[in-house]
């Protein structure tokens, strides 16, 4: 198993999580659980392999990762009711999951010799677009656009650094571990410490 199938089967697999938490807090049954948990897991690295006209995509060729998914839909929901605060166990679960993703997704683009742009944008696609889907559904504030905190730079800036990482030749492994880590410290002081790039804000009309 390479290093890139199991980073995209942690990313299902936490995402999966995310989703049937979600799908708790929309209080569905356990079928609408299974759909929101795939739908997480596999809505980034689905169009990520769709835009590199990757054959098969990485779930149809292996179905196990729809199985980890339902699994994980199925351990929520008989245990969502356990946790006090299921809003920050998402919130938590979510920064892993995104680190996580942006680095599957930055290390697929790479591994097909892509251009260090579009690497970046794959990493940036496959780690915000199935939680993007998973809140839309369900009628949630998108956590990709909650208002100050940071999340899509977070992945911009994690995929950058790979880039430039393995542009100093650095080990590729090494490059998608510095990825995860630089996107998750972002994404973590953002929930701690509040850090937050500028919000525009509207100003009055001109005369």
């Amino acid at each position: 198993m390479t290093a890139l199938t199991l980073l995209d089967y942690a990313s299902v697999l936490i995402f999966a999580l995310t989703g049937a938490l979600v799908a708790s807090r929309a209080q569905l049954d356990l079928v609408g659980f299974a759909f929101m948990a795939c739908l997480t897991a596999v809505g980034g690295g689905t169009v990520r392999d769709l835009l590199l006209d990757r054959h098969p995509i990485f779930w149809v060729g292996q179905p196990d990762y729809i199985l980890i998914a339902v699994a994980a839909a199925v351990l929520v929901f008989f245990t969502a009711h356990l946790v006090e605060s299921r809003y920050n166990w998402l919130v938590w679960l979510d920064s892993f999951a995104l680190s996580v993703a942006v680095a599957a997704g930055t290390g697929a683009a790479f591994s097909l010799g892509q251009s260090g742009v579009i690497v970046v944008l794959m990493g940036v696609t496959t780690g915000c677009l199935g939680g993007l889907m998973r809140d839309v559904v369900c009628n949630e504030v998108p956590l990709v656009l909650k208002q100050g905190e940071l999340y899509v730079s977070c992945a911009f800036t994690g995929a950058l650094t790979a880039v430039l990482a393995i542009k100093l030749e650095a080990a590729t492994i090494l490059a998608l571990g510095l990825c995860a880590l630089v996107c998750w410290a972002l994404r973590a002081g953002s929930l701690v410490f509040g850090w937050q790039l500028p919000v525009y804000k509207s100003r009055p009309p001109r005369n």
